[in-house]
């Protein structure tokens, strides 16, 4: 992963400002600053996560929920809080509404390391989400649809982004669409953002994904779940076929592909080969996050110059930090630290 100008990365060269630095207006209300090296996450569908812990859940009965945990979630807000946990910065932008809305962005005001943009639609509500947590890991999710989204809201938003966007950006793209948003809106904002040489690394999945990967982002990272559905298995691949299947989104100008495989750990593949790790053994709290984490912890590394396996590593100790947290909270520096030296990777042929 290299800024200077005649580099190349994934065998896609990028452009460089004058001196490697452009200058980029945050928000209306702050002054201009010079920054090189910028991440920007997008949050299209965020939500207040309540996760509740119970011993079983009784379907069709009455369930007492005895602890019940609020954070602010969404995927690419998600992400910027591990980028922030991890040391780094970022911008969070995406749409939120109403009171639920605002909490959101008050909560990421408040938060070192993050600069909320986003843009407030004129009507709805945005979401709340609960997930609900078995003592024997057992994960059920009630996740609302969102706000509806107008067509004048998501240009809106567009132009926002591309307000950020430069040879020194690279945007993350996580997670689902709201009503009113169509399947290919990631894969038109890729190729916009690529007009203007950010760099993009794409999280979702379904119609979203399909769709997205027709417009080339430079990282994606499916589950093996959503890479068997996209190539059309009829079962979860195997550890081998989501190797050969990443290398076919490679030679079709993806320019790396991280697959996560669930307590399997994840594999990694990009032009110059391929990884495996497997997941570290630690006490599990919630499983939710543990994918936000790995983007998170893989955007960090890059933008501070680490190569992609480099990334892939630490992206391995976050990602198991992280299901040690309860909730959907980011992992603890700390703990992403310890973690690190266990960290295996085996080169796959």
């Amino acid at each position: 992963w290299e800024r200077p100008p005649g580099r190349f990365l994934f065998g896609r060269a990028w452009r460089s400002s004058v001196d490697g630095v452009r200058q980029k207006d945050y928000n209306k209300e702050k002054d201009r600053k010079l920054v090189f090296g910028m991440i920007v996450t997008l949050t299209m569908n965020p939500a207040v996560d309540k996760t509740a812990r119970l011993e079983r859940l009784i379907p069709h009965g009455l369930n007492r929920l005895p602890e019940v945990l609020w954070d602010i979630g969404g995927k690419g807000i998600n992400v910027s809080r591990t980028v922030a946990a991890l040391g780094g910065t970022s911008i969070a932008c995406g749409l939120v509404a109403g009171q639920t809305g605002a909490g959101i962005c008050k909560a990421l005001e408040a938060l070192p390391g993050v600069e909320p943009d986003f843009l407030t639609l004129a009507r709805g509500e945005t979401r709340t989400n609960l997930k609900i947590m078995e003592a024997d890991g057992a994960l059920t999710e009630l996740n609302e649809a969102g706000p509806q989204v107008s067509p004048e809201e998501l240009e809106e938003l567009t132009q926002k982004l591309l307000r950020h966007a430069g040879p020194d950006t690279l945007f993350v793209l996580a997670g689902s669409v709201g009503p009113g948003v169509p399947a290919d809106f990631y894969a038109g904002l890729i190729r916009q953002l690529h007009s203007c040489g950010a760099r993009v690394f794409a999280d979702a999945d379904g119609a979203l994904l399909a769709q997205a990967i027709q417009a080339g982002p430079d990282i994606i990272k499916p589950n093996a779940f959503e890479l068997s559905q996209y190539f059309g298995l009829d079962h979860i691949a195997t550890d081998a076929e989501l190797v050969e299947l990443g290398h076919t989104l490679v030679e079709q100008g993806i320019g790396a592909v991280c697959i996560s495989m669930g307590g399997d750990g994840a594999c990694l593949v990009t032009g110059q080969g391929a990884w495996r790790s497997p997941a570290l053994p630690v006490a599990v709290a919630s499983s939710v996050g543990a994918g936000d984490a790995m983007v998170g912890a893989i955007s960090y590394a890059l933008d501070g110059g680490q190569t992609m396996e480099e990334g892939f590593r630490l992206a391995m100790a976050a990602s198991s930090a992280a299901v040690t947290t309860p909730g959907t909270k980011p992992p603890a520096r700390e703990t992403v630290d310890r973690l690190l030296p266990q960290v295996e990777l085996y080169a796959v042929k």
